[in-house]
């Protein structure tokens, strides 16, 4: 069996006297698709963000590829093959949505230092293509659309060719089509070698996307398993359903 391609032992995170994380374990294989669910304020954004590293874990580890990334800022995540969308989209509004592209394929993803501005741009326009937005590659992008924007945030992170990519609520506030569109971007993600984490609230995606989900309830990991062992399991219905 190959060695996973991320590890988290035992993470903590602690605001002050409130502890969001307590000791949670999460294993993610190469191209696997991982549901991450929970009630709100149950540790799912903070779990991210400490892989991510917008924050620092106070106690545990967090391996990628083997190498220990818990003392690398967010940026060098990014460089090591982490990326992330998120709920919220938030395009360079004054850039073309080309240009959003170039940005993360010169200068933050794993392929800056092999491209040129040439190759950037084609690079760009071909994953413009792939995501449906190759004819508004001149566009700005403050003016897109809301599901246009969800396809650009994707496109960007792409664009940083990651290992591990982070969709955080990537459906939410989307018509039942658009989040058909935003999942067929997903399920790509499969046939370029990329795992996903997809956080979400819209439970149809997850139970279509993922091939494993995990359950976060108030800080604690409760269930992690196939999606019909977890949609069944008493303590998962009970933190969603109450008794």
């Amino acid at each position: 069996m190959s060695e996973p391609l991320l590890t988290v032992t035992g993470v903590t995170k602690r605001f002050g006297g409130f502890t969001a994380l307590d000791n949670v374990d999460l294993v993610v294989g190469r191209g696997e698709r991982l549901g991450l669910i929970g009630p709100n304020g149950s540790g799912k954004s903070t779990l991210v963000n400490c892989i991510a590293g917008t924050l620092r874990n106070d106690a545990g580890r967090i391996h990628l590829d083997g190498r220990d990334i818990g003392a690398e800022p967010a940026y060098r995540r990014v460089h090591l093959g982490v990326a992330r969308s998120f709920q919220i989209p938030r395009p360079f509004a004054s850039m073309s949505v080309i240009d959003n592209l170039r940005i993360p394929l010169l200068y933050a993803g794993r392929s800056r230092v092999t491209l040129d501005t040439g190759s950037a741009t084609a690079e760009a326009t071909r994953i413009l293509g792939e995501v449906g937005l190759g004819t508004k590659a001149d566009a700005m992008s403050g003016g897109l659309t809301q599901v246009d924007m969800r396809k650009l945030e994707l496109a960007r992170a792409i664009a940083a060719k990651p290992a591990l990519l982070i969709s955080d609520e990537a459906m939410a506030g989307l018509s039942a089509s658009e989040v058909d569109d935003i999942l067929a971007l997903l399920f790509t993600m499969k046939e370029r070698g990329v795992a996903v984490i997809m956080i979400e609230h819209v439970m149809r995606a997850v139970m279509k996307f993922s091939e494993r989900i995990a359950v976060l309830v108030a800080g604690r990991k409760i269930a992690d398993g196939d999606p019909q062992s977890v949609a069944s399991n008493r303590e998962v219905v009970t933190a969603y359903l109450g008794e």
